[in-house]
């Protein structure tokens, strides 16, 4: 068997790739380049997951890469129809963000149950007011999103003492279907939108389901900036119809500073950080080695994305 070639859409700092030396051609490349290059690759890694060049270049004909590997859990950045009709495996980074996402989100819900924000900005001024906080054990949760870190979250906030329900694309043990989304929104303390970006879940947090909300409800979005609607969300909060709310994910990312949502009442802005732990970069290249022996070996690859659902589909 020939050499592979591997071809890596670069971010920096590059993925550590030491141990396929002599075992892999590796071609590293931008997104400028990425068109011209793809017909010669067996693989291509997509290390820069924020870069949408794939769906751009991908070629409708003619040689392309047999397998996909992109370094992040979501895969709507790079999935055009051409991808989706053709034969080329497509894995995703599953498993490396769970955790880490569903602790950022415990750490979300107590900072504002604990009104934490308020306590910084008075400790700037030096100001001593006393506050009561909400108890966080004992509320209840609703997780949109039924993939490993929807579940991780549910967890987490299990050990927190509260009641998590997870709503999913369809209704299984444990797991609730679509039909239950609105009913479980009215009751939900927590609305964690951890969902894939799909043309089903595109804008789902609109007006409409913010007005199911209770006045006393705080929303989190760790999934995709274009599940939620802002502009609607920023009028909730700014009539007060929900209490508060926690965005790690945008429409258009970076943020820019003259962005409205930065001035928002009640709004928690994170620059797309809940899964960016020490190390995180060192697992995902090992993920992909891993993936890598396996292919090279010819056995079946593990995190397999469903290319017309846009996510890997659960067990």
């Amino acid at each position: 068997m020939a050499v592979p070639t591997l071809l890596v859409l670069d971010a920096d700092p590059p993925p550590r790739l030491g141990r396929l030396t002599g075992r892999a051609r590796v071609v590293h490349t931008d997104e400028a380049h990425l068109a011209e290059r793809l017909p010669d690759a067996d693989i291509l890694l997509i290390w820069d997951f924020t870069s949408q060049a794939v769906r751009a270049a991908w070629p409708g004909e003619g040689p392309r890469p047999g397998w996909v590997h992109t370094a992040s859990a979501g895969v709507d950045h790079l999935m055009c129809p051409e991808l989706a009709s053709s034969d080329t495996v497509v894995t995703n980074a599953r498993g490396v963000f769970d955790q880490p996402i569903a602790e950022y989100v415990a750490a979300l819900v107590l900072c504002l149950a604990k009104d934490l924000p308020r306590t910084w900005e008075l400790q700037q001024r030096r100001e001593w007011r006393h506050r009561e906080t909400q108890r966080v054990a004992g509320t209840r949760a609703c997780v949109v999103g039924s993939g490993p870190i929807g579940q991780a979250i549910a967890r987490t906030l299990g050990a927190l003492g509260v009641t998590a329900a997870v709503v999913g694309r369809t209704a299984r043990a444990g797991v609730h279907g679509p039909d239950d989304l609105d009913r479980l929104l009215a009751r939900a303390d927590w609305v964690i939108s951890a969902a894939p970006l799909t043309e089903r879940t595109r804008g789902m947090f609109d007006a409409r389901r913010f007005a199911l909300m209770t006045p006393s409800a705080r929303f989190v979005n760790v999934g995709r900036g274009q599940l939620v609607d802002e502009e609607a969300l920023a009028e909730a909060l700014r009539g007060r119809s929900i209490a508060g709310a926690a965005l790690d994910v945008f429409t258009a990312e970076p943020l820019g500073p003259d962005s409205p949502l930065w001035r928002v009442p009640g709004l928690l802005v994170s620059p797309h950080m809940s899964g960016d732990t020490i190390g995180w970069r060192d697992e995902l290249g090992e993920q992909f080695l891993e993936l890598y022996e396996r292919w090279v070996a010819g056995r079946p690859l593990v995190n397999v994305v469903d290319k017309k659902r846009g996510y890997v589909p659960g067990h």
